[in-house]
């Protein structure tokens, strides 16, 4: 059987490009697939759950707490204790709390030049 130039020059060989033995090299393709394949699982997940529960906030709270039992048994292993990561989270509470009350003082010190009265 005879083939056409291309076919048969394309891997530097005299032989069809289907009967090549070399693999082309993966690159990140394996990575980037395992990613898209772990976001369709949870995104299934949270189908099935939301579903199940007739809520999607319910079904992902269900979620919350598996991760958070995960976290929790992975930070027991790794010998940090709980309240390490409590207090972490405190922290994280106070700098949003700061941060929403000086954002309303801004916007509340914004506000005032406008509603004041123009002089004429």
């Amino acid at each position: 059987m005879r083939f056409p130039q291309p076919v048969r020059d394309s891997d530097g060989h005299s032989s069809p490009v289907w009967a090549r033995k070399k693999r082309r090299g993966g690159g990140a393709g394996g990575l980037v697939s395992f990613v898209v394949t772990l976001l369709a699982l949870f995104g299934a997940l949270t189908a099935a759950l939301g579903i199940k529960e007739q809520s999607l906030a319910e079904g992902g709270a269900m979620m919350d707490g598996w991760i958070a039992a995960g976290v929790n048994a992975a930070r027991e292993l790794a010998g940090q204790t709980p309240e390490a990561g409590e207090a972490a989270e405190a922290a994280a509470e106070t700098a949003g709390d700061a941060a929403a009350t000086a954002a309303a003082a801004t916007a509340a010190t914004a506000a005032a030049p406008a509603a004041a009265p123009a002089k004429s």
